[in-house]
């Protein structure tokens, strides 16, 4: 296969986040923030975390596409987007890529053991 073959879609990275994902998942418990734009902000807890984004326990009506900030203890909010939402727990993919020693700062405080 060429370039010129590949179908453009298959390399969003909406697609691939659903897919492949794009980077390892680490599963922890951090209590945070998140926020819908336009909104005051939620207690949830991350219960999953990447590079790439985060799911959390969190019963919301928001709706995929939606854009939205999850502030964790110590960072400044990160933007991310809804993914998916299945009444209990949201998934969401950050905005952009999340710093690799941020992300391995967050492991060393929070990784379940």
């Amino acid at each position: 296969m060429t370039i010129d073959t590949v179908d453009p879609t298959s390399l969003r990275y909406d697609s691939a986040a659903l897919e492949d994902r794009c980077a390892p998942r680490i599963k922890l418990r951090i209590p945070a923030m998140l926020r819908q734009s336009g909104n005051t902000g939620f207690a949830v807890v991350v219960t999953d975390l990447s590079i790439a984004g985060f799911q959390c326990e969190a019963l919301t009506g928001m709706h995929p596409g939606t854009r939205c900030w999850l502030a964790l203890p110590g960072l400044s909010p990160i933007e991310s987007q809804l993914i998916w939402n299945n009444g209990r727990a949201v998934g969401c993919a950050f905005a952009n890529l999340m710093n690799q020693a941020v992300m391995d700062s967050i492991i060393r405080r929070f990784v379940l053991v």
